[in-house]
């Protein structure tokens, strides 16, 4: 498919305040005091607010999402994470994906592409590692059935 290629790499970024964190964690119904409650958080294992699985993976979910869907259709198949290690409150993660193949499916009429990525601090620590896939439609296909 134009515009995807085996090893393309593509990333994005973002804060991991206390706030966010806070925030993220109510949305998902996450009550666990490590995402909400510093004096909790401060005599657990991490001695201080982490972020919760899901958010990091909500993130990286939306580099992926954005990247895809500016190329044409996507949608995620399926993706695993591993949680490597906790990401403490005021954290800037990298949030990057490589592409790992692309093969065309004509019963879905779209690419079947592989990634693989990870969540890393600046330092490069690795936080959460993961991998997916996605089917990604040229957006003409996808037009000119709907003006059928």
């Amino acid at each position: 498919m134009t515009g995807i290629g085996i090893g393309d790499t593509f990333a994005g970024a973002a804060m991991i305040d206390a706030a966010s964190i806070r925030a993220f964690a109510t949305l998902a119904g996450d009550m666990n005091p490590l995402h909400h409650d510093d004096q909790a958080a401060a005599a657990g294992p991490y001695g201080g607010l982490i972020a919760s699985g899901p958010q990091l993976m909500s993130l990286l979910l939306g580099v992926d999402a954005t990247h895809f869907s500016a190329l044409g259709t996507a949608v995620g198949l399926g993706f695993d994470f591993k949680f490597v290690r906790a990401v403490p409150a005021g954290t800037r993660v990298i949030l990057e994906w490589t592409v790992t193949g692309c093969d065309y499916k004509p019963s879905l009429a779209g690419w079947i592409v592989g990634v693989e990525g990870g969540v890393r601090d600046d330092a490069g620590t690795l936080y959460v590692s993961a991998r997916g896939s996605n089917l990604v439609r040229e957006r003409a296909a996808a037009s000119s059935r709907a003006a059928s």
